[in-house]
């Protein structure tokens, strides 16, 4: 009895040995890499950013909104943080109640995530608008950062959007 038993556990070691070295062996199946999109990423959000441009000096404001996502933060200076696009849109009414009030801005980079999922631009911007006391136009120049996320469409928004001039208004 001894004997068999013997065999059994050395052919049940065997078969374990045999399993586990089965196991070890075998190839994990490779992820499927996702492709590199981020040159095509960068000139959407540069033609976006030219498209929106567009929408400035049409003073279209549901066109000027829909470049940011719901939940967007626009920071201006002087100004409380704008969070959300309610609050946004309001903002914005009052810039192009101004009739005096124009924006050209312009990217001087534009950066994608390696995930693809998240970028940046920044650049430089210019703006006019009426001074509060004299109501005639002053202009001012300066820089800003926008940061996108990539939405389920493929189109990118604004998630955050900061600007502060380089000088007072002149």
């Amino acid at each position: 009895m001894r004997a068999v038993i013997t065999r059994f556990s050395a052919a049940l070691l065997m078969v374990v040995s045999c399993l586990v070295v089965i196991g070890c062996t075998q190839t994990q199946p490779t992820p499927t890499a996702q492709p590199d999109t981020r040159i095509a990423d960068k000139k959407a959000i540069s033609d976006s950013e030219a498209a929106w441009v567009a929408d400035w000096k049409a003073r279209d404001l549901e066109k000027i909104v829909g470049n940011y996502t719901d939940n967007a933060i626009v920071m201006e200076p002087g100004m409380p943080a704008m969070k959300g696009k309610d609050a946004i849109r309001a903002g914005m009414k009052q810039a192009l109640d101004d009739r005096n009030f124009a924006l050209t801005f312009t990217a001087t980079n534009v950066e994608v995530s390696k995930g693809s999922d998240l970028a940046f631009s920044h650049g430089t911007f210019t703006a006019t608008l009426s001074d509060a006391k004299t109501r005639k136009p002053v202009t001012e120049t300066g820089k800003y950062v926008t940061v996108y996320r990539k939405t389920a469409d493929g189109s990118w928004k604004a998630i955050l959007d900061i600007n502060n001039a380089d000088a007072k208004a002149k």
